[in-house]
């Protein structure tokens, strides 16, 4: 798995502007149990490089792009990262091993309780996860050094905006569904101050919700 995630970094690196994602990002990668994240039924696809169903129409995302939303993301230890769609837990224990603590929110109240027994089971204690609306964040905990939004959105949510810290970073998926969407990187300057940059096309699950 790590081998094809080192291929697509280089395969995409004109994009990207990333030919070779950070040590600390492929240790994660290789230390998060990925099979602990998908049922039965798809076990032996564990490893391979492309999203697996996880049941209510929603799937876990391909390695490589975990790896490079995560890349992007330059996580340190003291981050308190917000993650928007908690879906099987995945991701939020890729977060989890690189941060200091993760708020992941899943709309799905079947996925997010599985989500959480599961996260706990495997001992990333660093992870709150919640049933709710992820389009609104959870401004109570807000500023967040990062946040990370594993649905397509039909524009970057401007409570997310609001809620990510000076100096933050924000990776999401911006599209309409069934249609060409763009990985987006938004960032925050000390001024508060928004940049954002179109970094891949991607294709994902929409974001649902009240909005």
């Amino acid at each position: 798995m790590l081998e094809k995630i080192r291929r697509d970094a280089i395969l995409t690196s004109a994009e990207t502007g990333r030919r070779v994602l950070d040590k600390k990002v492929m240790q994660a990668m290789s230390d998060v149990a990925r099979h602990k994240f998908v049922s039965e039924a798809y076990a032996e696809y564990s490893y391979e490089n492309r999203p697996l169903p996880i049941g209510q129409g929603q799937t876990i995302s391909q390695p490589f792009i975990v790896a490079l939303m995560t890349d992007f993301l330059e996580l340190e230890k003291t981050h308190k990262v917000l993650e928007v769609g908690t879906g099987s837990g995945y991701q939020a224990a890729v977060l989890a091993v690189l941060s200091g603590q993760v708020y992941s929110i899943e709309i799905i109240p079947e996925l997010g309780k599985s989500a959480a027994s599961r996260l706990k089971e495997l001992g990333y204690g660093n992870v709150e996860v919640t049933i709710g609306d992820g389009y609104r964040g959870r401004p109570e905990l807000a500023p967040f050094d990062a946040i990370i939004v594993t649905a397509a959105a039909d524009k970057i949510p401007p409570p997310l905006i609001e809620q990510l810290k000076p100096g933050g970073r924000m990776m999401i998926p911006v599209g309409p569904q069934h249609k060409v969407q763009q990985l987006t990187l938004v960032e925050k300057n000390s001024q508060g101050e928004i940049s954002v940059r179109e970094v891949l096309p991607v294709s994902f699950v929409p974001l649902t919700g009240e909005h």
